[in-house]
């Protein structure tokens, strides 16, 4: 059931932070940020390579002085997944980690201080062919700005980010991307619309400040996911009040769902009712535990009776619908044999994990081939 997406992405240029390339048409890149104190450099870089075993493919980590700047540079060497390095008001930040091999900044020109201080920072980021990211967000705003609208507005967040875009090609820059994030989703999304009409940049997506990992998953699948149904949407972050390798979780399940990127397993399934045969939600939560690390697209339905299950079994890899005595199991929408309840989870692990080592086999003789 792996179909192409309908979605037409709107045009825009290419950066490259790191190795990942973000707008022109690439793959939605999804990121993350530590939460971890920069200067612990043993905790961060836990954090990161357990953001980047999760699917991150950017990390931002917070560079909030120079002692944490040289941290950044230890985490630089330990690490392997593209950082970028979140830096506010000191210049000098910003030139060091870019020679301590920073793979992105995020920094306002206009927060930095006076047109010389700019100038460094973009004449260094344009030596080392490091992108910037503009982040403008709804709780800080410039205070001109904040007393013209009297409050954020999309108006307010656009012309914001306009500031910084000038700034930036005046000093004839273009290798960056923005964002212009807000709380409310329909500020975000207002405001993403409209900047996205007005610049050729990539656009960093997010609904900061979101909430916890139920609210806030909510609130971003509906807001970033609106922006992603128009086609805007270079690179994404999720911003939850919890592990940040739920961020990236969540992230990836966005795209998935809206077939913008494939990996790891699309699980379709019931909510169960009364008719199913099997425990269908500890069934899920167990199978969903167990199969995390499993990184070859897969559509996997786990249906609990015999009214949905066939027709959702037959259009998926591997289809289990539930039956008395025992359960249908459907490969490639075909009917190829029976579970009993005992031993279901193990069965269907076992089940899976070879369809999927059989179909990486598959893909990798394709490109030794090609």
């Amino acid at each position: 059931m792996q179909f192409t997406s309908p979605i037409v992405r709107r045009v825009s240029r290419q950066i490259m932070v790191g190795d990942v390339p973000v707008g022109g048409g690439a793959p939605i890149s999804v990121q993350s940020m530590t939460n971890t104190d920069t200067c612990d450099v043993a905790a961060t870089v836990d954090q990161v390579q357990r953001l980047q075993q999760a699917g991150a493919d950017i990390v931002r980590v917070s560079v909030p002085s120079m002692d944490a700047a040289e941290a950044f540079g230890e985490i630089r060497k330990q690490v392997s997944v593209p950082l970028v390095a979140d830096i506010h008001f000191d210049y000098r930040i910003a030139l060091r980690v870019a020679d301590l091999g920073v793979d992105c900044l995020r920094i306002n020109p206009g927060n930095i201080g006076r047109e010389k201080r700019i100038r460094a920072v973009v004449d260094k980021a344009r030596d080392l062919n490091i992108p910037i990211r503009i982040g403008v967000n709804a709780g800080s705003l410039e205070k001109d700005l904040q007393k013209k609208y009297g409050e954020p507005t999309p108006d307010a967040l656009v012309e914001s980010a306009l500031r910084h875009v000038e700034i930036l090609d005046g000093l004839d820059f273009q290798n960056f991307k923005v964002s212009v994030k807000a709380s409310d989703i329909f500020m975000a999304t207002a405001a993403y619309r409209k900047l996205a009409s007005q610049i050729e940049q990539p656009l960093h997506l997010g609904i900061t400040e979101a909430g916890g990992l139920r609210a806030g998953t909510v609130k971003s699948a509906i807001g970033l996911g609106a922006l992603l149904l128009d086609g805007i949407g270079d690179t994404l972050r999720v911003s939850l009040a919890a592990d940040p390798v739920e961020e990236v979780k969540v992230g990836w399940d966005l795209l998935k769902s809206l077939r913008l990127r494939t990996k790891g397993i699309n699980f379709i399934a019931c909510p169960s009712c009364s008719r199913q045969n099997f425990d269908v939600v500890k069934t899920m939560n167990e199978l969903e535990a167990r199969l995390e690390d499993i990184t070859t697209p897969l559509d996997v339905a786990v249906i609990g009776c015999i009214v949905n299950g066939p027709g959702e079994a037959k259009e998926a890899d591997i289809g289990l619908a539930g039956g008395t005595p025992s359960h249908a199991i459907y490969v490639d929408g075909q009917p190829d044999r029976k579970f009993t309840n005992e031993n279901l989870v193990e069965d269907l692990e076992r089940l899976i994990r070879e369809k999927a080592a059989a179909k990486a086999e598959r893909e990798a003789d394709i490109i030794a081939k090609a």
